[in-house]
């Protein structure tokens, strides 16, 4: 038989290839009237799903038995919100450092505002406390974090749980569970809103976990607890390292530069620049005093001033064109995040990109290596992190650039340097776009980075940035430890 030719082709049967777009099967169940008034007489689909339920199972049949959350023989021994209050922001050299919940999943949170003294509130009750569990309560809900050294007696917002354990151990046990899929899931499913999630510190008395003994609760909170002992004292070498450079170059405090007006005397902003300092950009921002000051007073301290893109700075800035995404499950993908979890020390909402759709592109453009340095480069401009071992052969999406460093010698400072207030303004500056901001590789190369007068002191700076990165992959470490020993409870059923 002839099998080469078309027609014999046009006989075989098609493959059917999935919908992309067709609905996920239908989920139902049944659910008793116990359960409805248990549960507040709450009707929506949502109170009683079924994957909260296979959770629910799982607590309820473990080995070692279950508790609620917060009650008579529960963990948590308080937790509460605070009341709403109208803020006055000021400037930062006239308030208190004001952080926002959103901020207690990165790995050193910084303040979003500052608020006056003056406000209406009992500011000495915002203030969280070393050993307290954070939890964010609308919006996206769930997200934990515990207070150390970094966050010690800082003021956050009202609208964050702050919770405490019964006993001391309680308290980094439970910040395990909750980074577990089963504690996110029962916790996810206590959640009410139409628009806003937003759950209350009641809801916790629902939630069930498991009543390990003391001795693996201590396990479990300890390692939590040194994981975070670490990210504080990486946090503490990178302020070292970030003094070191400003005590070097003798950089003022941003905010004491003294911008110079062409003519102080109009009730205008005005301003001139020198030709030489034009780069081919005709609108304002780009050339505001302010910019002019920054350069003025780090070329008048360094030895010499190099730009991002020269070859002994990086060998290469990659910024990762556009493109159709394939995700896929953990096992056939690698993990993908994007700018709004890069300062993260365990990016949430990971999704997994298809190695086998976007192989070249993974490995020509999205592909990470240790001590790399990335930029945000659309939306929010100019947030820096290093890359941590953890994230070896992981994607960043084409929001954020790469800096590839010319070689470990000088990565740390490359970092140390981008992340001061004064190369995140030269970065800015480059913003153009009229509804999303963007900047683009040519820009970052363009960014000036000093070189110090004494090497001793940049090397000194460097290698602190190093140590604090190899810090905080040994605080993911043993979170992920920590994680690993609730999972292994959790799963071990009776």
């Amino acid at each position: 038989m002839v099998t080469g030719n078309l027609a014999y082709k046009l006989q075989t049967k098609e493959v059917e290839i999935p919908n992309p777009l067709a609905p996920d099967p239908l989920k139902y169940t049944s659910v008793g009237l116990s359960e409805v008034l248990s549960n507040n007489t709450r009707l929506e689909a949502s109170a009683f799903n079924l994957d909260a339920k296979a959770a629910k199972y799982r607590v309820e049949h473990c080995k070692y038995g279950y508790v609620h959350l917060w009650g008579e023989n529960g963990l948590i021994g308080n937790a509460y919100v605070r009341g709403r209050f109208k803020r006055i922001y000021v400037d930062r050299a006239e308030g208190i450092p004001f952080y926002q919940p959103a901020s207690i999943t990165d790995v050193y949170p910084q303040p979003a505002r500052y608020i006056s003294e003056n406000t209406d509130v009992d500011i000495a009750a915002l203030k969280v406390k070393k050993g307290m569990l954070l939890m964010t309560v609308s919006g996206t809900i769930g997200n934990c974090s515990i207070v150390g050294r970094t966050l010690d007696g800082k003021v956050f917002s009202h609208d964050m749980l702050r919770l405490t354990g019964k006993k001391e151990i309680d308290t980094g046990y439970i910040y395990a569970y909750f980074k577990t899929a089963i504690g996110q899931q029962l916790l996810q499913n206590n959640n009410y809103g139409a628009v806003i999630q937003h759950i209350e510190p009641e809801h916790l008395k629902n939630i069930i976990i498991p009543d390990a003994p003391d001795l693996i609760k201590k396990k479990i909170h300890d390692l939590v607890i040194e994981s975070y002992d670490l990210r504080d004292q990486s946090n503490e070498l990178m302020d070292e390292a970030e003094r070191i450079l400003y005590q070097e170059l003798n950089l003022p405090p941003i905010e004491d530069l003294k911008p110079k007006y062409f003519d102080e005397h109009v009730n205008l902003r005005n301003y001139t620049t020198k030709l030489s300092r034009l780069d081919l950009r005709l609108d304002c921002s780009y050339h505001t005093p302010e910019i002019s000051a920054i350069l003025d007073v780090v070329q008048g301290n360094a030895k010499e001033i190099k730009r991002i893109g020269d070859c002994d700075v990086s060998k290469e800035i990659i910024l990762a064109g556009r493109f159709k995404r394939t995700y896929v499950d953990d096992k056939n993908g690698i993990p993908f995040f994007g700018g709004k979890q890069l300062l993260e020390l365990n990016p949430s909402n990971i999704k997994y990109l298809s190695k086998d759709q976007h192989e070249n592109r993974i490995t020509k453009e999205l592909y990470l290596k240790e001590n790399m340095v990335a930029v945000t480069c659309s939306g929010t401009i100019g947030k820096v992190n290093i890359i941590p071992k953890h994230w070896e052969n992981w994607a960043l999406n084409q929001h954020v650039m790469r800096i590839v460093p010319a070689s470990n010698d000088i990565a740390g400072y490359i970092y140390c340097w981008l992340n001061t207030e004064y190369a995140y303004r030269l970065i800015v500056r480059n913003t153009y776009g009229a509804v999303v901001d963007e900047i683009d590789d040519r820009h970052l190369s363009n960014v000036i980075i000093p070189i110090l007068k004494n090497e001793s002191k940049q090397k000194e700076i460097n290698d602190k940035v190093l140590q604090a990165n190899e810090l905080r992959y040994q605080a993911y470490l043993k979170e992920q430890e920590a994680i690993l020993i609730m999972n292994e409870i959790i799963n071990d059923l009776k």
